[in-house]
């Protein structure tokens, strides 16, 4: 069972990037309706507590839930931007790897790794990923909390365009962030990696949620982020900013 471990003040923080796909529905252990997934593509990844309840209780909370964030999605690929609010995340990735191969279980010390290569290793998704994170993160709560039950929504969106639902994003066109029913733009021109280089207005948003929750007047004031991070006001370790630099979300 995970347990909340002491650190010090957020010295690894991660951003993660996605894609608009298909939902990935947790219901129990890996049963899962799998979000399709590609290698080498940029993704906005987000969900929120269930019921909109909160999901972060403590400072501690925020922080583990980052280390679990480095632990299991990292290895996938880059995080370029992200934001723990109160009830929800959102991360900005860019997935180099939807397969990786990770350690089954540990050997022992007189078995042979060569041979026993294949019970060694499996390989694990990206789904897999985003579930065993949300997953141990809740069995954690659920103890610290005295709950029981999902801590999420059931869906864990990842798009690489327009955000829905909860979200709000920002028209070109416009000085706020609106619904995306007042975008008059076409949906292929508001995907990642078209010509209004949407990305970096997803980047933008992340980084503007406190702001537009009113939690903080300005995103830097917000240490759940990775605005401080880029602000050059903490050394973040966890989002790879020259690498967001080189694709154009960050000027």
């Amino acid at each position: 069972m995970d347990t909340l471990k002491n650190s010090n003040f957020i010295t690894h923080l991660v951003m993660v990037s996605l894609e608009v796909k298909p939902l990935l529905t947790l219901t129990n252990k890996l049963n899962y309706q799998y979000m399709q997934f590609e290698n080498n593509t940029i993704y906005h990844i987000y969900n929120q507590g269930n019921n909109k309840q909160q999901t972060f209780f403590t400072h501690e909370n925020y922080l583990f839930f980052l280390r679990k964030v480095r632990e299991y999605l990292l290895p996938h690929g880059k995080m370029l931007c992200y934001c723990l609010m109160p009830n929800h995340f959102h991360f900005l990735m860019y997935v180099e790897s939807v397969e990786i191969e990770v350690r089954k279980k540990p050997l022992k010390e007189h078995e042979d790794t060569e041979k026993n290569s294949s019970i060694a290793t499996q390989i694990r998704t990206f789904n897999d990923s985003i579930g065993i994170l949300l997953r141990s993160y809740t069995r954690a709560i659920n103890v610290q909390e005295n709950r029981t039950g999902s801590l999420f929504r059931k869906e864990t969106k990842a798009k690489n365009g327009i955000i829905e639902e909860f979200i709000t994003i920002k028209n070109s066109n416009s000085q706020g962030f609106t619904s995306n029913k007042t975008l008059t733009k076409s949906r292929e021109s508001l995907l990642f990696g078209s010509e209004m280089n949407y990305e970096a207005t997803c980047f933008q948003y992340i980084h503007q949620n406190p702001v537009l929750a009113k939690l903080v007047k300005h995103s830097t004031d917000w240490v759940y982020s990775s605005a401080q991070d880029y602000a050059g006001m903490r050394n973040g370790m966890l989002c790879n900013q020259a690498f967001a630099k080189s694709l154009g979300v960050v000027g």
